[in-house]
């Protein structure tokens, strides 16, 4: 018998899932995390499921995982400290940007300051012109000078990104090849072997994080595979990577900028799944873990794609899965201003000392407090038996902040759960907006540690008529990372103008791209089944500034005109923006190739329908919506497919809590879903 097990490691709780390859079956575990010991909760949760579901190390086979450890040190700014070396002239590169502020409305708004200081940014002599061939030859002994000045000045790591890299990286990888030989063991890293693409702040922007946070990931990765190791796990760890897929984990110590956004990532892989399977045309993913909300579309079971997603104060350019994050979890934070105006996060109590249910030191309110206040939360234990609510903590926790407001405490903690829904109410307003798209249109599908216990509150706020809870909300991101496809995209810049010759070297450069990809896939994965290759490039009318994502498959075979290409771009510019210029010029800036090898999917179990209505295991008084009220108690595990009740109601579960307001009913459907209607009941 063998296992695969995906692992999500967030901010408060590490969650595993564990599929059996025999039965099919799915087994979850939470435990808590440790940041202060990489690994350790690896070993922990290794052994919780062996102790609960007898499954023995040495029977994992396939192990993967998605983490924020690179994504938490861009946001607390704790990485490598950096010199940047640029083309000769250009050394402002990072300062200007694209002299955009982060609020384009906000007054106050401005730009944050660099990862890399400008004292750090050094000019090269030498020059390459926008094709590529040289201008000028690179001067070795200023590069010298300079590595001597910025070691002196306490670089720990060097950036290369030089002048048009993306159509020759002949200089920075001469650059590069002389500082490893002057600098042994210091960490070099090249923005053309980053991501190259054409625009040099973006381009440059994705090597300075990648660089900034490459030593960290790899410590991490280490520790990672050492607590594999010392578990008796022989499989090979793999990662979650940004744009949906998985790599290894010895890959990812060298190419950690792919992995930054592999946690939310998960999340939006397991809910696409979910819904797919359960047949949601459109919906809206809302993951909440302890420390923040992340958002995604999904349309007819795929998520949203795209690049420039914000990492902390900055946008990182490799292709990724669109999620907005919002700094309201579980754990966040609730505070009073100097004004008197109650607030929530962006700060959060995390897995230590965590909220002050949890009887771990925590004495500031949290969310979580707030709904345990309201007598919603802490009739059962949370994660896994990982905790046995305080109730008394965590009304004593709300009371200092009701003093403040001079309200009662389950006011407050009610008002406290408002503020939070109404802080992600505005966010998930602009990410509609961004994609164009009507919510009361989509279903809202609710997962992560505290999305059940929220989204039915966020869902009627943005009029949406349904909010799907899945069996395992818990650990729904551990299960996107474990069913999620090895998968890596291949980048060739061109910048050429449509044209018979244009479309001829298109196909050139697609066949390698191709040959490259299953490179990838077969000799450095090591994957022998099924796999996927699309092709797509980006296109753009002459004159525009920016291109959009074509695809071109056929193109890629060789067997189409420019004809075909011209018409599948216009097909494309129509369906996005509702025109097209079929007469105008047209400039190609870029192909891609995205392999992806196939995993092994879990069947989720489909039961047949037995209506009728739930039995409540007790009832209970809480406040919710505006009133105390008494509210029904459920036990996910005796809910059958079929069965309906109404709240407000309360459904317990061993990962997560599912919190139902008045004027919803549910319904459990064939997939063991939990199905909420805001309508239904009415």
């Amino acid at each position: 018998m063998t296992y695969r097990v995906g692992v999500d490691i967030g901010g408060s709780f590490t969650d595993f899932a564990v599929f059996d390859e025999r039965t099919k079956a799915i087994k979850t575990m939470k435990v808590f995390s440790r940041p202060d010991a990489p690994g350790a909760e690896v070993l922990a949760g290794v052994q919780a499921i062996g102790e609960r579901y007898g499954v023995p190390a040495s029977e994992i086979t396939y192990f993967t995982h998605g983490t924020t450890v690179g994504l938490n040190a861009v946001i607390q700014r704790k990485g490598l400290k950096l010199a940047l070396l640029v083309t000769e002239h250009f050394r402002d590169v990072l300062e200007l940007g694209r002299l955009k502020t982060p609020d384009m409305y906000g007054l106050l708004s401005k730009r944050p300051e660099p990862l890399i200081p400008r004292e750090m940014v050094f000019g090269i002599p030498g020059r390459l012109n926008a094709d590529g061939s040289e201008l000028q030859p690179v001067d070795e002994n200023a590069v010298a000078a300079m590595l001597g000045q910025a070691r002196a000045k306490g670089a720990e790591g060097i950036v290369i990104s030089l002048l048009h890299a993306y159509a020759n990286p002949a200089h920075e990888l001469q650059v590069k090849a002389l500082i490893e030989r002057l600098a042994p063991g210091l960490p070099v890293s090249c923005s053309s072997e980053t991501w190259p693409i054409i625009r040099e702040y973006e381009r440059t922007v994705t090597a300075v994080i990648g660089g900034y946070v490459q030593p960290r990931v790899a410590h991490y990765l280490s520790a990672l595979q050492s607590a594999l190791r010392d578990a008796g796990v022989p499989a090979q760890a793999h990662l979650t990577k940004s744009n949906g897929g998985v790599m290894t984990a010895e890959q990812g110590k060298s190419e950690c900028v792919q992995m930054l956004l592999s946690g939310t990532a998960s999340g939006v892989i397991g809910a696409s799944y979910v819904a797919e399977v359960s047949g949601l045309p459109r919906c809206m993913s809302l993951d909440i873990g302890g420390t923040s909300a992340d958002v995604a579309i999904i349309v007819d079971g795929k998520p949203q794609y795209g690049v420039g997603e914000r990492i902390g104060d900055f946008q990182i350019y490799i292709p990724s899965v669109s999620v907005t994050s919002i700094g309201e979890g579980g754990g966040s934070i609730a505070w009073v201003d100097p004004l008197g105006v109650l607030k929530v996060g962006p700060d959060s109590a995390g897995s230590y000392p965590g909220p002050a249910c949890f009887g771990r030191g925590g004495e500031l309110a949290t969310i979580t407090d707030a709904f345990v206040a309201c007598g919603l939360i802490g009739h059962a234990e949370l994660g896994h038996k990982a905790v046995n609510v305080d109730v008394e903590k965590a009304r004593t926790a709300v009371s200092k902040l009701a003093v403040q407001l001079n309200r009662s405490i389950e006011e407050t903690a009610e008002n406290i759960i408002q503020v939070a829904v109404s802080g992600m109410y505005t966010e998930v307003s602009a990410l509609v907006s961004r994609f164009g798209v009507d919510p009361r249109e989509f279903s809202m599908l609710a997962f992560g540690g505290a999305g059940p216990m929220m989204g039915c509150f966020l869902a009627r706020e943005l009029h949406m008529e349904e909010t799907l809870v899945p069996p395992t909300p818990g650990v729904l991101s551990a299960l996107g990372g474990l069913i999620a496809d090895l998968k890596s995209d291949f980048i060739k810049t061109l910048y050429l103008t449509l044209d018979e010759a244009a479309v001829r070297r298109m196909a050139e450069e697609f066949t390698q791209l191709r040959a490259r990809a299953l490179r990838w896939l077969k000799d450095e994965q090591q994957h022998t089944g099924e796999y996927r290759i699309t092709h797509t490039a980006e296109i753009r009318y002459a004159g525009q500034s920016f291109e959009i994502e074509t695809p071109l498959d056929g193109v890629a075979e060789g067997t189409v005109s420019m004809a075909a290409v011209a018409d599948a771009f216009h097909a494309e510019h129509e369906r996005i923006y509702g025109h097209a210029d079929r007469k105008a010029a047209l400039q190609v800036i870029s192909l891609r190739v995205v392999i992806s090898g196939i995993t092994v999917k879990p069947e989720l179990a489909r039961h047949a329908l037995a209506p009728g209505v739930a039995c409540p295991s007790g009832h209970i008084t809480g406040r919710i919506d505006g009133a105390m009220r008494e509210v029904a108690l459920y036990r996910r595990t005796e809910l059958r497919p079929g069965q309906t009740f109404n709240g407000p109601a309360v459904v317990m579960q061993d990962d997560c809590t599912t919190v139902v307001p008045t004027g919803f009913a549910v319904e459990v459907d064939e997939y063991a879903n939990l199905r909420i209607r805001m309508d239904a009941a009415r």
